[in-house]
C-alpha cells in the first residue's frame, strides 16, 4: 500500500541543482572577498556580512515554510467532501 498524502517531493536533479547553484555563489562571493583591494578588516566584515545574510535567508525560509504547512489541512481520504 503506498502513501497518497499528497505531499509533493523535490526531485534529485532539483535538489542537485539547488545545493550547486547555493555552493557556486559562496565560492564565487568567498573569491571576490579574498581577491579584493582593501584592508583585512574589510574584508573580514564582508565575510561575516555574507554568513549573516545566509543564515537569516535559511531562517526566513524556514519560517516561511512552516507557517505555509501549518495553513494547509491535512488530507483524509475518509473525509466527506
Amino acid at each position: 500500500m503506498t502513501d497518497a498524502s499528497g505531499k509533493q517531493q523535490n526531485t534529485a536533479a532539483f535538489y542537485g541543482q539547488a545545493v550547486a547553484s547555493f555552493s557556486l555563489a559562496m565560492a564565487a562571493t568567498a573569491i571576490g572577498i579574498f581577491k579584493l583591494h582593501a584592508d583585512a578588516w574589510v574584508r573580514a566584515f564582508l565575510g561575516i556580512a555574507v554568513l549573516y545574510l545566509v543564515t537569516s535567508a535559511f531562517t526566513l525560509a524556514k519560517v516561511v515554510r512552516d507557517r505555509q504547512e501549518a495553513s494547509v489541512r491535512p488530507y483524509s481520504p475518509f473525509e466527506k467532501l
